[in-house]
């Protein structure tokens, strides 16, 4: 039986600034801990100082995060989103705007029959967000 499920988010050098983003549009959220690589590490003295792997929590959720040294034939795709019930109006519009700043809106926000209103993006860095407002 597993102990626990967490997403894992792998960037190519740019989790620090995902971090800090996720960190200031959620509320609750708080960084847990991060580790960064050293010189001597995976990914040279190129890889100095980025996030080896850090754990995030936005919402009560865990998220993990690194930096890949080696850069992948692949990025995040929307198949794998990460889903938001949002508390309010007010907080689902914030965290689409931000979220959506520099990335991409898959779905507006709307009635889509389905909840009283919802939307779908990519942020800047590739990862899918589903923001709902039950």
């Amino acid at each position: 039986m597993a102990g626990s499920v967490t997403p894992h988010l792998m960037f190519t050098g740019r989790a620090q600034e995902a971090i800090d983003l996720y960190v200031d549009l959620f509320d609750p959220a708080e960084v847990v801990e991060v580790q960064r690589f050293g010189p001597d590490g995976p990914g040279g003295p190129e890889a100095e100082g980025t996030v080896q792997l850090a754990r995030i929590r936005l919402a009560g959720q865990d998220l993990q995060c690194m930096d890949s040294p080696p850069v992948h034939d692949f990025d995040f795709t929307p198949s794998l989103s990460l889903f938001v019930d949002c508390r309010d109006e007010a907080e689902l519009e914030r965290l689409f705007a931000g979220l959506s700043d520099g990335g991409a809106v898959l779905m507006a926000l709307a009635d889509h029959g389905f909840s009283t209103r919802f939307g779908w993006v990519n942020d800047r860095f590739g990862v899918s967000w589903q923001l709902n407002l039950p």
